[in-house]
């Protein structure tokens, strides 16, 4: 979203094997950025031909970093071999990133902007943004008011004319965390007892890290592999962003970090791994598919939301996934768990009408399937203006 054709909120790719991203000859002076994953941060390094100020709480600068590097090396081993950006773009986003601490009021060509924990994941902010005029804008990025494992829910949120709000899951709430965590920790158990493994593929961010602490609050050690063990080493550096630093600490103690001249060896037996790509799409996670797919004693855990087209995706309406050499129908049971870091259909309706009650004037409805919709409900349920915007409209108030 870009405000007054100066001020950008977020910059991200779409995950899929050619980066997408807008292409559309915006100049922005500054970009903010809500949180690090890529479908927020992972274009950011491709504006940094025009010098903007780029600003970002700690943990999201390094999160941004990572997963830059990623994609960088995804670029060279996918089909595409298509990069958004060069090495020389990631290292000068690094020194242009200006990072700024959840509260702390800055100014950046005129604007007053301030950062708010949203939940979701560590480092992840709304953002509110005042003109000169007075004029103010609040985008929560993604956001949860629900706490976990490893972040508390979203702090209160200020007043502003204009809301920018996320709608992942509008019309669908989530089951409570503590019944996910038991169907969850029950399927886990069952494998094991079957004689296989627990493959679970987990985003490197967030989901990991999250999932590791509900192993081990069960006495459950699993192996760790993928890029998850980089995120961790990152909020290691970030412990006031974590709702119990020492506790993650602990799981990651007490879990198996493996590298790629180990995986076999504990293939042989029953055991539990927990591996990047949280959708399949890359990563360790297909090597061990490439192991175990015939195997209907195993079973693939899916964490999160599958995207349409990712091998998540395919894995559940079809029970095959895509590597580059091969397609590998599988015989594990594949099973998803809502562990979600997004408010759920209820706590979208009570942002909009806390913020509404409050004098916000217009409310603009993304990051969801249903944003026509919800824009509609705002319109009639609360009487204020709401747009579903599509990309490349402008508005003008």
């Amino acid at each position: 979203m870009l405000a007054n054709d100066e001020v950008l909120l977020d910059y991200g790719i779409k995950a899929g094997d050619i980066p997408e991203y807008p292409l559309n000859g915006m100049e922005p002076k500054v970009v903010l950025v809500s949180h690090g994953h890529l479908d927020h941060c992972g274009a950011v390094p491709n504006l940094m031909y025009q010098n903007p100020e780029v600003f970002m709480t700690p943990p999201t600068a390094d999160f941004t970093f990572l997963l830059g590097k990623d994609t960088l090396k995804l670029a060279e081993t996918t089909l595409s071999g298509v990069a958004p950006f060069d090495p020389e773009d990631l290292q000068k986003l690094t020194h242009r990133t200006q990072k700024k601490d959840y509260g702390e009021l800055f100014k950046t060509h005129g604007y007053k902007v301030c950062f708010y924990d949203a939940g979701h994941i560590p480092g992840a902010s709304g953002i509110y943004l005042e003109s000169e005029s007075g004029e103010s804008l609040f985008y929560t990025g993604d956001f949860s008011l629900t706490e976990t494992r490893l972040v508390p829910g979203a702090t209160e949120f200020p007043e502003a004319d204009t809301l920018i709000l996320e709608s992942t899951y509008f019309g669908e709430d989530h089951v409570p965390r503590k019944e996910t965590e038991e169907r969850f920790i029950e399927s886990v158990l069952d494998t094991l007892d079957m004689g296989g493994t627990a493959l679970i593929p987990a985003f490197a961010i967030g989901r990991t890290q999250e999932i590791l602490m509900l192993l081990y609050a069960h006495g459950i050690r699993a192996y760790v592999d993928g890029m998850g063990r980089d995120a961790y080493k990152i909020l290691k550096k970030h412990p006031q962003y974590l709702r119990n630093p020492d506790l993650l600490d602990r799981a990651f103690k007490y879990a198996i970090s493996v590298n790629d001249r180990q995986r076999d060896s504990f293939l042989k037996e029953p055991s539990v791994i927990v591996t990047t790509a949280g959708m399949l799409n890359g990563g360790p996670i297909l090597y061990y598919l490439s192991r175990l797919y015939k195997d209907p004693k195993s079973k693939v855990l899916l964490t999160g939301y599958q995207v349409e087209g990712t091998n998540g995706r395919l894995a559940l309406e079809h029970g095959f996934v895509e590597t580059r050499d091969d397609v590998l129908a599988l015989k594990p049971m594949v099973e998803q768990y809502d562990f979600s870091a997004h408010s759920g259909d209820s706590d979208l309706k009570k942002v909009v009408k806390n913020f509404c009650k409050k004098g916000t004037e217009r409310v603009f409805v993304v990051h969801g399937d249903n944003t026509e919709i919800f824009a509609q409900w705002i319109s009639e349920e609360i009487g204020v203006d709401a747009y579903a915007p599509a990309n490349g409209e402008s508005f003008s108030f």
